[in-house]
């Protein structure tokens, strides 16, 4: 990864749908090198993919909640299980291991409250292996869907 690649991916993540054309000129090469490093970079999974950024609250999803997972049985059987289950919950965001104390923690968004408790009790609480739930009410968002540093590493 060069510092050309490094451009390509520091604008397409402050702008997905721009033009290869407009992607070229901002980068400061032609055209057909700039399709091909998309290319290459795509190929390769540097890009996983294009999406829009949808606000929660215009689909009524205003609530969120950080869920910390303690698990009773750490199995391989019983983690895999538990994660394929939580991977269908479509109000799940993010779903991350952990090393330590909770196993997991997971970004969950719902309509309100009534519905998170019904979510926590009928779907979270029931996933395998799980031992205890801890909730954590997001009171205001501070940064989100920031861009991943695209500068070399020191």
């Amino acid at each position: 990864m060069d510092a050309i690649d490094r451009k390509i991916l520091a604008e397409l993540q402050r702008d997905g749908r721009v033009s290869i054309t407009d992607l070229a000129s901002r980068i400061g090469l032609s055209i057909s090198p700039t399709h091909r490093r998309l290319r290459d970079l795509e190929t390769s999974g540097v890009i996983r993919g294009y999406r829009a950024l949808v606000d929660p609250e215009a689909l009524g999803l205003s609530f969120e909640a950080l869920v910390f997972v303690t698990m009773k049985q750490e199995d391989r059987e019983t983690l895999l299980a538990f994660e394929r289950a939580l991977a269908a919950i479509p109000h799940v965001l993010q779903a991350q291991r952990l090393f330590g104390d909770p196993d997991y923690l997971i970004r969950v968004r719902t309509r309100d409250l009534a519905a998170y408790a019904e979510l926590e009790d009928d779907t979270l609480a029931a996933l395998p292996g799980v031992q205890r739930l801890n909730s954590t009410l997001v009171m205001k968002q501070v940064v989100t869907d920031r861009a991943i540093p695209t500068a070399a590493p020191n």
